[in-house]
């Protein structure tokens, strides 16, 4: 699911349900009947892009192999108020050590997905790709990650490791553009492109001339943006970044760039309301 490997995906879900259940949960081990079969059903309580569903199957085996999931909606739909989501079936101690665990990561998933769709959809008439950035809420990034692919958007290097990208301090350690670039692609496999951020034409140049693959365009006005993408046609791809919103992405996206990364979508995103009530 999502690209993970089963083993990585159930350890990140074994920690988050041990930050929750500590030494046990003190309430539903002293419940009488909790051991008994239960179903509940999972609700939007909000309209919204839900993202995070296939989740709740690994999710729930932790707790207990036998709960068994139906999911009713398909992964990255768009869903109204009162639409039901998910049923699940098992133990009740299962159910309620899962549920604000499984809640907790639909809500957020979702309400990641529900505003990168709103920006994927601002720029649809345009060829520019909206991408996600390493902005992330820490021990959840390739969850929320996998969120902004929900939504539509594509994703940028997961982390330091994936993808050789020099920034503006990088440069100043180097000493220049040039030496950073030549560095680095002595290093890295001739597969590994190199993207290099800029500020302004005349580093625009520069990185060209070193041989970058990418060129972030950092913090330009709109003006300055499309003379660049202008400059980097057919010698290197744009990328755009910097402040990235709602209002703005659709001015950035009409510029030419190839594509925009922005970190607005995760950390500016509001949950979901989502519920789950036992029948």
């Amino acid at each position: 699911m999502m690209g993970l490997d089963p083993l990585i995906l159930r350890r990140v879900l074994e920690g988050y349900l041990s930050e929750d259940l500590g030494h046990g949960d003190i309430t539903t081990c002293h419940l009488p009947n909790r051991d008994k079969k239960a179903s509940a059903v999972v609700m939007a309580k909000a309209p919204g892009v839900i993202a995070g569903l296939p989740l709740l199957a690994p999710l729930f085996s932790i707790l207990d192999p036998t709960v068994q999931v139906e999911c009713l909606t398909p992964e990255g739909d768009k869903v109204q108020e009162g639409t039901p989501l998910a049923n699940i079936e098992g133990p009740a101690i299962a159910l309620l050590r899962g549920e604000r665990t499984a809640l907790n990561l639909l809500q957020r998933l979702s309400g990641v997905a529900t505003l990168t769709r709103e920006m994927v959809d601002l720029i649809s008439s345009t060829k520019a790709r909206l991408v996600d950035t390493r902005k992330t809420t820490p021990g959840l990034r390739l969850l929320e990650k996998y969120a902004t692919t929900v939504g539509g958007a594509l994703n940028h290097r997961m982390g330091l490791y994936d993808a050789a990208m020099i920034k503006d301090n990088h440069i100043k350690v180097a000493g220049s553009i040039q030496a950073a670039v030549e560095s680095v692609r002595r290093s890295v496999p001739f597969t590994c492109p190199i993207e290099v951020e800029v500020r302004g034409i005349q580093e625009l140049e520069e990185a060209i001339q070193a041989g970058a693959d990418i060129v972030l365009l950092d913090n330009m006005d709109t003006a300055t943006l499309r003379e660049a993408v202008s400059i980097a046609h057919g010698r290197a791809i744009t990328e755009a970044s910097g402040n990235i919103t709602p209002e703005n992405v659709l001015k950035v996206a009409s510029t030419g760039v190839d594509y925009i990364s922005s970190g607005y979508m995760i950390h500016h995103a509001r949950w979901l309301d989502i519920n789950m009530k036992i029948k």
